[in-house]
């Protein structure tokens, strides 16, 4: 069994090799604009020719790519001899040579990607918000990246490498070698190994700093830190996990105990506040187009990847610490979406990251052969008493001890936490995933 992993790392590159990385980011966005600028041609051809074909998947677009770049659209020079006879010489993309071709073919990809997530959403096949047609892509306002491919060469060397000549660097098809500012030791010892292989690497330029993120299929996790597998019958070990404001989670089994409570979370947005106003308000001065709006702007934005930097570290540690100490999770299925519409804690929710938070769980959990169980959305966790199960509507958020007619009197949180463990051990069988090969539940079928 494999997992598919990544390692992010920060570089570290020259002033030409920051040029040559400007011009594949750039290379990206004009492929992608291009090839959308293909499909928009061809549905209005479309609509006076109903056979005309209209490239819709990504290898569509890059055959039709490949064929554009050739053409006289693309480019061409209009030659004079000496006789004065002007001819047309095709010359297509001219530039096309000083970048990866792996960069043009990636670019079509996402396009195809996003035009399939459009059919999608129009035929019910994509769940949650509808996803609109792909837009263009501006060169200062979107997020400049590009991505290349672990292809090998007839010799059988790999195109990505780590630590050729130098142990923090990173090797690119098309780049050559750059300097890495983290230490990139535990990645070389899987690939030495053989316990991991580079699928396809991303450079993105973000905050001021270029930065790389290589995908990796690597070999699952020692047996040593697998869960061992339950019986059928077994319905204990269910840890519940409360999540809130003023404590970030509370753990709890079903039969009371607390075994974990974070009530002290960094809340990187809350305390980074002033200086983000402070920030913004010096972007505003300043005149649209000069250097100094955009040296403001850099600035603004390295604020905000810090905050996410924070934020996200704690949110590993946090789960790290969860998944390594229980093999049955339980977690609310909280509409976070719904939640952000009260003016009066859309900052702080934002700030705590949940959305965020059950997904790292879910996916650490899943590498140690460990359970997370999502509970019904309309569960009234916190509105039920953990020892008689009476419902009580008048708790409001501001009640942070719950109190029950029964005379049980617990922490809201705490006893959020023991209801979520009892419901998954009551629920087991409806908890379990479906079927994967079913496809899910299936409904008003005859």
């Amino acid at each position: 069994m494999s997992r598919h992993t990544t390692f992010r790392y920060c570089l570290d590159p020259t002033v030409e090799q920051q040029v040559v990385l400007a011009r594949h980011a750039g290379a990206a966005r004009f492929a992608f604009n291009t090839c959308l600028d293909i499909v928009k041609t061809a549905l209005t051809q479309r609509k006076f020719d109903p056979d005309h074909s209209v490239p819709w998947t990504g290898f569509s677009l890059i055959n039709a790519f490949n064929g554009w770049k050739k053409s006289e659209a693309a480019g061409r020079v209009i030659a004079v001899d000496a006789a004065g006879v002007a001819e047309v010489e095709v010359t297509g993309l001219v530039w096309r040579t000083q970048v990866s071709q792996q960069v043009f073919e990636e670019a079509a990809v996402d396009c195809g990607r996003g035009l399939a997530a459009y059919s999608d959403s129009r035929t019910g096949k994509h769940k949650g918000t509808r996803v609109g047609f792909p837009r263009f892509k501006k060169k200062h306002v979107t997020t400049s990246s590009f991505r290349l491919r672990n292809k090998l060469s007839k010799t059988g060397r790999a195109g990505i490498r780590l630590g050729d000549d130098i142990p923090r660097s990173v090797t690119l098809p098309g780049i050559g070698m750059m300097r890495v500012r983290e230490d990139t030791r535990r990645l070389r010892r899987l690939l030495a190994k053989g316990r991991a292989k580079i699928l396809y690497t991303t450079v993105t330029y973000r905050a001021g700093r270029w930065q790389i993120s290589i995908t990796t299929e690597a070999a699952d996790l020692h047996p040593a830190r697998h869960y061992q597998p339950r019986t059928a019958d077994d319905d204990g070990g269910w840890v519940g996990l409360d999540r809130g404001l003023s404590a970030f989670v509370v753990a709890a089994t079903a039969d009371g105990a607390e075994v974990a409570r974070i009530d002290d979370p960094p809340k990187p947005l809350t305390t980074g506040l002033h200086k983000q106003r402070r920030l913004a308000k010096s972007l505003s001065r300043k005149r649209k187009g000069s250097r100094n709006r955009k040296d403001a702007t850099a600035r603004l934005a390295r604020h905000h990847h810090r905050i996410a930097n924070i934020r996200r570290h704690f949110l590993h540690q946090v789960t790290n610490t969860l998944v390594k100490t229980h093999d049955r999770l339980v977690v609310e299925d909280l509409h976070v979406a719904g939640m952000l519409r009260n003016r009066h804690l859309a900052r702080a929710i934002s700030d705590a990251g949940w959305t965020d938070f059950a997904r790292l769980l879910r996916y650490k959990q899943s590498w140690r052969s460990g359970t997370v169980v999502t509970t019904d959305r309309w569960f009234a966790s916190s509105k039920r008493c953990s020892k008689c199960e009476t419902v009580t509507t008048e708790l409001t958020l501001s009640d942070r001890v719950f109190t029950c007619g029964c005379g049980f009197r617990a922490d809201r949180d705490h006893n959020a936490a023991i209801n979520l463990a009892v419901w998954a051990a009551t629920h087991q069988d409806q908890s379990r995933s479906p079927d994967p090969q079913a496809g899910g539940r299936v409904t008003n079928a005859r």
